[in-house]
């Protein structure tokens, strides 16, 4: 009876270290159920081929993800799946934009084609944008745990890492502005 109970308790801790509340992107996942939903035109072919492909395919991106992916995510904070991954975003202004992700950030193309980068260095935790061929830094986190943001004039404020020091920011330049953290 011991036996059973020493089992139980380990497969129970066993169960609570993979279900460490890091969920992950999923990002292989999400890759092959985006190319299942568009492989052909027709929803129908898509939808037969989904309950072919979905328990073998499906399951194996699943797994990996789960077990893998989703571990090294954890514990480096990039998944490697995740780089190139394209989204449709609708804007404030009603129009869609493309939103590609990369290695160490984003890149945006407006419907007119135009292309911003917003990228991440690791060595000075710093995010900086890269428009019309020039490129100026955003904001970078300061080890204290406050936020050092460069005002389009080139002048830096330090603010605290939450919603009053964004509205202290958004207040010294006079615009609705949102930070992407990584």
């Amino acid at each position: 009876m011991k036996k059973l109970q020493i089992s139980v308790a380990a497969l129970i801790l066993a169960g609570g270290l993979m279900c460490n509340s890091c969920i992950g992107s999923f990002a292989l996942f999400n890759a092959y159920e985006k190319w299942q939903c568009n492989m052909t035109s027709i929803k129908i072919v898509n939808g037969i081929v989904g309950l072919i492909l979905q328990p073998i395919v499906g399951g194996i991106c699943l797994t990996v993800d789960a077990v893998i992916l989703n571990t090294i995510e954890f514990w480096s904070g990039s998944n490697p799946m995740a780089a190139n991954f394209e989204q449709q975003i609708q804007g404030a202004d009603g129009r869609n934009y493309l939103v590609k992700t990369t290695r160490n950030g984003y890149e945006i193309t407006s419907p007119e084609g135009e292309v911003t980068v917003l990228r991440h260095n690791k060595k000075n935790d710093s995010w900086s944008i890269q428009q019309n061929g020039q490129t100026r830094e955003l904001f970078r986190y300061n080890e204290d745990g406050t936020i050092q943001a460069t005002m389009p004039d080139g002048q830096t404020i330090t603010v605290s890492n939450d919603e009053a020091g964004l509205n202290q920011v958004s207040r010294a330049i006079n615009a609705d502005t949102y930070f992407a953290q990584r």
